[in-house]
């Protein structure tokens, strides 16, 4: 299975290595090395690498690549499955997960590892499960482990890990019984220059805090759960339930969890939710272009949308740009020819425009090709798919729980072309 685990930086260097079945050299991470060199940006490095020996398995988040190493026939989502997970137990560990704090972390980091792997096969993976094993980490307990001696391990084996339930721990109590849903949904599409839509599809997941006293049963229904598609589940969800009734039947983990994730892909149920109105001319004999673009929104079912930026790489003939914005700031980097614009909120009576000129080389001739546009944006409480929570029912408690869902749909790789 996995035989070792490297983690490298956005500049190369490799911070942080752990070794379960055999030490393998450093030098394998050249073959990756090369691949990051080869791609044009991080997100682009190829996620399985084939070595001589080895596989190189890798995932890229926070600006850090997580590379482990394999030696034998696996499958590759399984590897990356558990690399993500990793990466969320760091966080939930952490607050964030970044190389400073990993370094800072370093002790905790390697416990962590150890247990969540056993002789390189996932072992335990539930963060609730492993806070039992090892603390994380506070001001006091760095204090007292450093005066004393002493470490991070708990004292006894988590009451979870034996059970039927080895998510949830036996003996949970709280004053406020609380459970909140989030459901987040990240659009990606292509428009094309007439504004119609060449590819549009829906990630979606459910973010769970559930704070409940006991063992909770819980179920939660939807509104038209025949949307969803290609979804995967927590471990704690009744599948056979799910399969007959689509109905989500489970006994939550403590604290954060994912509950599942999932794929909206037909192109008909996909609203796009901002449209971008576009002016960008080159003229072959001048020196000058001109540039204009407007932001709207579209289908947002009347709500905000905030946390607008675009961005967009300038052809290289493009010297400098004299812009004005109606709303927000922007910038122009002459050298790498980015275009960044923070616009903010969108107010549907008074669109954000950006105009202006561009100032072309003397003597180039027209781009081959118009920039394309990059959208990010987001929208509270609004799932863009649709998607609806019909009710949350809890059993096999007597107290009545304080439930809110929270809805969130935002851009991932959201692009106009011109």
């Amino acid at each position: 299975m996995i035989h070792s685990l490297f983690l490298i930086n956005s500049s190369g260097d490799i911070f942080l290595e752990k070794h379960w079945k055999s030490v393998v050299s450093r030098s394998v991470c050249d073959y990756f090395f090369e691949a990051q060199e080869r791609a044009s940006e991080a997100e682009n490095v190829p996620p399985v690498i084939p070595t001589p020996h080895h596989y190189l398995l890798s995932v890229y988040r926070h600006k850090i690549f997580f590379v482990a190493v394999i030696q034998t026939e696996v499958p590759p989502l399984f590897v990356i499955e558990f690399l993500h997970r990793v990466v969320d137990t760091f966080q939930d560990y952490f607050g964030v997960c970044s190389e400073v704090v990993i370094k800072d972390n370093v002790v905790v980091v390697y416990e962590v590892l150890e247990e969540m792997l056993d002789n390189g096969f996932p072992l335990a993976t539930e963060s609730n499960i492993l806070k039992e094993l090892i603390k994380p980490p506070t001001i006091l307990r760095t204090v007292v482990n450093t005066i004393t001696g002493s470490t991070n391990v708990g004292e006894q084996l988590p009451t979870g890990q034996l059970s039927v339930v080895p998510w949830r721990r036996t003996g949970v109590k709280y004053t406020n019984n609380e459970a909140y849903f989030d459901v987040i949904e990240e659009i990606d599409a292509i428009i094309d220059k007439s504004g119609s839509t060449i590819t549009a599809e829906i990630q979606g997941v459910i973010d769970a805090c559930v704070k409940l006293t006991g063992m909770p049963d819980l179920t939660l229904s939807f509104m038209n759960p025949r949307l969803l598609d290609d979804v995967s589940f927590h471990p704690c969800v009744r599948f056979k339930r799910w399969e007959s009734e689509r109905i989500l039947s489970f006994i939550p983990p403590d604290g954060n969890f994912r509950l599942l994730s999932y794929h909206v892909s037909a192109q008909n149920l996909v609203a796009i939710p901002v449209y971008v109105k576009h002016n960008i001319s080159f003229r072959d004999s001048s020196s000058l272009g001109r540039f204009e673009i407007t932001v709207g929104p579209k289908q947002t079912m009347g709500k905000t949308v905030e946390g607008v930026t675009v961005a967009s790489q300038m052809p290289k003939g493009v010297l400098n740009m004299t812009l004005t914005p109606s709303q927000g700031t922007h910038t122009f980097d002459p050298v790498t020819k980015l275009l960044s614009w923070d616009v903010g909120k969108i107010n549907p009576q008074k669109l954000p425009s950006l105009k202006g000129t561009m100032s072309l080389q003397a003597g180039a001739s027209k781009p081959d090709e118009n920039p394309t546009i990059n959208l990010h944006f987001k929208i509270q409480q609004l799932a863009i798919s649709g998607l609806k929570v019909n009710r949350l029912d809890m059993y096999g408690e007597k107290y009545k729980p304080f439930k809110g869902i929270k809805y969130m749909t935002k851009a991932g790789k959201f692009q106009v072309r011109t």
